[in-house]
C-alpha cells in the first residue's frame, strides 16, 4: 500500500495511522501535523495511506480513491462489505508492519476521516492487540453487526474519541451519534465531541487531537 510517511527526528517509538476520506488522498492530512503541537519529547511516526482507485456506485460509477464502494447514500451508507474487509486487511497489515519495526500496538493510534473513519472503526474494533486509541472524525459505523464479537473484546477499553461537525450535511450528526450510542451500549470507552463546522476539520478540533495524542503517547498535555 502506498503511503505518505512523516518520520520524527529521533527513532520512532509510536505511530499514528491516519485514513483520508472518499475522493481524497494520503496527502490530505499531512499539512495538519505541525498544527497538532505535539510535545517535542514524543517520537511519533505518521503514516497516511492512499486508498485504491475504484468505481463508486453512488457517484455514477466514477473511478476515484475510495476505501470501499458506496452502493447507496442512505444516512448510514449501504456499502460493499467485501471492500471494507479488504481495506481492514490492508490497515491491519500496516499496523503489523509498525509492530515488526518495534512499535508496540499500545503505542499505535488510528485516525480516520469520513469513509476513512468507517475503515478505522472496523479495523480498531477487531484488531488482535490493544491499540493506544481511535479517533473517528466526521464518520459513521457501517454494519456493526458484522464485527467479530470475540475480537471486539480486546479493544473494549481502548479510548475512542468521536468528533463531528454541527453543520455536517454529508455525514449527519444522527449517523455519527448512532455509532456513539452503539459503542456505549457495547461497553466501549467512547466520548462525543462536536464543533461548529461542516464536513471538514477545524483548528479547535486539530488542537484537541494533538492533546489526545500527547496524553495517549506520552502522558503529556499541551
Amino acid at each position: 500500500m502506498r503511503c505518505e510517511i512523516i518520520e520524527p527526528e529521533t527513532s520512532a517509538d509510536s505511530c499514528v495511522i491516519w485514513l483520508h476520506g472518499l475522493g481524497a488522498s494520503g496527502h490530505d492530512f499531512v499539512p495538519v501535523v505541525p498544527h497538532l503541537k505535539l510535545n517535542e519529547k514524543l517520537s511519533v511516526r505518521f503514516v497516511f495511506p492512499h486508498a485504491p482507485e475504484i468505481p463508486v456506485t453512488c457517484n455514477a460509477g466514477y473511478i476515484m480513491p475510495a476505501w470501499y464502494d458506496i452502493l447507496a447514500l442512505t444516512e448510514i451508507r449501504q456499502i460493499n462489505l467485501d471492500h471494507i474487509q479488504q481495506a481492514r486487511g490492508a490497515i491491519n497489515k500496516l499496523i503489523l508492519e509498525q509492530m515488526e519495526q518495534g512499535i508496540p500496538a499500545h503505542r499505535i493510534v488510528l485516525i480516520g476521516f469520513s469513509q476513512g473513519g468507517a475503515v478505522a472503526y472496523h479495523t480498531a474494533l477487531q484488531f488482535s492487540h490493544k491499540l493506544a486509541g481511535l479517533i473517528a472524525l466526521s464518520t459513521y459505523l457501517p454494519n456493526p453487526e458484522t464485527l467479530d464479537a470475540e475480537s471486539r473484546s480486546i479493544n473494549q477499553n481502548t479510548e475512542i474519541h468521536i468528533a463531528h461537525g454541527d453543520f455536517d450535511d454529508m455525514v449527519t450528526e444522527n449517523a455519527a451519534r448512532t455509532a456513539f450510542e452503539w459503542l456505549q451500549e457495547n461497553g466501549y470507552q467512547v466520548d462525543w465531541n462536536h464543533y461548529p463546522m461542516g464536513h471538514e476539520v477545524c483548528v479547535t478540533e486539530i488542537r484537541q487531537i494533538g492533546q489526545w495524542l500527547n496524553q495517549w503517547l506520552g502522558g503529556l498535555d499541551v
